[in-house]
């Protein structure tokens, strides 16, 4: 009885279940990054988010009627991401929890899920723990985001892992319904993403037209018919579609503010060394599954690099298809892990070794060693990487100031565009222009009233403003100030 009692707790000690913990806990602590030092919301998209939430509330409705930050109707991602700020307004006002603390603990909480779904996945693969590790190494910058900001693509990333899971093992109705439904929660909270895991889906649907023609269709038809419901029920997506569909036929070029790091220095050298030995691995063991993991990849490569050299495709796939890239990497990377994991020495080395601790167990020294050294660099890298801070303490407190004083009869700002989408996220006023506000022209005109000591009392009237909010000198007598840096229109 005591020795079975053992057996069963070595066999549990080596079970993957145990090496999900600290890799859990790493996935957990890498996304973190971003807000260890800071009480705020980090990203600018991050602000924007949490300002049309507070919309929906306010609202009490998943389609926001008024752009928050600049008034009049939503514009852009205001509808096409609704179900992204629907969930997280219904789960602050049910849980409680203040929005501070969901920006800054969530991210890594979705993280996490993100890495045990890929184990999910992986796991009848054989490489479940190789590629859940891998993907904690997703790097998060303001470029690109990633799994360190609570946004949409963040979200969005275990859905497409749990999707390709559902794909690849089962072939029944309630797997196409479920797919479907996975689908349509893409669409609802970020449509690059559900575009995105159609993207890595086409070559698995093509492969098993020969043989499994139903499979195929079932997919087919669980992806598409989600497109078309959307497009029914939201005529006005129409629109965007047909445009995003012509500019797949033009030469696009890069926006200038936002910068796209190379793949293989962001993501690691040993992560994309291990991705490429997955790949031929995974060739050599052929399989529907595994075909479709490597060419899913090769696709989104191939996007990725015929805009950054052609300048063809859209910019939203390329810029938002990195996150795409690098967790399908991750995936392909556990397989390279996992070979090195078994490797074993020839028969020729054996023989002249003649130590059965080596010979066994070189294939596991080897794969401690890669991690090591994998994590000795990739952590560092992730601790340094940049991230900017749009607001400080100063600026929170004046416009909680402003929120808790200042009635409706004080509507709109002006101050640093800058710092317009916090102070619409914190205040819930409006604000004459913010840094990705639109005609982005507004931010010049912002700066150059601010740096003229906020003289030109006109176009306050002109543009309906009531508020500055300003660090510098404002020497206008029409402005009075109510508290330090807070002024308001007589």
């Amino acid at each position: 009885m005591v020795t079975m009692h053992w057996q069963s707790l070595i066999k549990w000690a080596k079970s993957d279940y145990l090496k999900l913990v600290p890799i859990l806990g790493l996935a957990f602590y890498l996304a973190f990054i971003p807000h260890q030092n800071v009480p705020y919301p980090v990203h600018v998209d991050e602000w924007t988010h949490l300002a049309l939430s507070n919309e929906i509330i306010k609202e009490a409705n998943a389609f926001v009627t008024t752009d928050p930050l600049q008034g009049g109707p939503p514009v852009g991602n205001q509808l096409l991401e609704a179900g992204f700020h629907t969930f997280w307004a219904i789960f602050h006002q049910v849980s409680g929890i203040d929005w501070f603390t969901i920006f800054k603990y969530f991210p890594s909480v979705i993280f996490m899920f993100t890495v045990l779904s890929v184990y999910i996945l992986a796991k009848r693969q054989g490489f479940g723990w190789e590629a859940a590790l891998l993907t904690c190494l997703i790097p998060t910058t303001i470029g690109v985001l990633g799994p360190g900001f609570l946004v949409p693509l963040a979200m969005g990333l275990p859905f497409i892992v749990l999707s390709l899971f559902v794909a690849f093992n089962f072939r029944s109705w309630w797997s196409y319904l479920l797919l479907a439904v996975f689908t349509l929660f893409l669409l609802s909270i970020h449509s690059a993403t559900a575009v995105g895991l159609i993207v890595i889906l086409i070559p698995y649907i093509i492969i098993n037209l020969k043989g499994s023609f139903k499979h195929s269709a079932g997919i087919a038809l669980a992806l598409v018919i989600p497109f078309v419901a959307s497009l029914i029920i939201f005529p006005e997506i129409w629109n965007l579609f047909v445009s995003t569909v012509k500019s797949l036929l033009t030469q696009q070029s890069f926006p200038s503010r936002v910068n796209v790091p190379d793949i293989i220095t962001t993501y690691g050298y040993i992560p994309v060394a291990l991705c490429l030995l997955g790949a031929v691995i995974l060739m050599i063991k052929r399989g529907k599954t595994n075909y479709g993991l490597v060419l899913g990849l090769i696709i989104l490569l191939l996007i990725y690099f015929i805009f950054q050299n052609f300048g063809y495709g859209t910019w939203m796939m390329y810029n938002r298809g990195f996150q795409y890239i690098c967790l399908m990497m991750s995936i392909v990377a556990g397989a390279g892990l996992m070979t090195v994991k078994d490797f074993t020495l020839p028969a020729f080395f054996q023989r002249w070794i003649k130590s059965p601790a080596i010979i066994n167990n070189v294939g596991r020294v080897l794969c401690v060693v890669v991690i090591v050294v994998m994590l000795y660099l990739a952590i560092p890298a992730r601790q340094q990487t940049y991230y900017y801070r749009m607001i400080d303490d100063a600026d929170y407190k004046a416009f909680i100031w402003i929120r808790d004083n200042l009635g409706s009869e004080y509507q709109k700002a002006i101050l640093d565009p800058w710092k317009g989408a916090p102070f619409t996220a914190i205040t819930g006023k409006n604000v004459y222009a913010w840094i990705m506000g639109r005609p982005e022209r507004d931010d010049q005109v912002a700066y150059a009233f601010i740096s003229n000591a906020c003289r030109d009392t006109e176009f306050l009237k002109k543009n309906g403003i009531s508020i500055v909010y300003t660090r510098e000198a404002c020497e206008n007598p029409d402005l009075v100030e109510v508290a330090k840096n807070i002024f308001l229109l007589k």
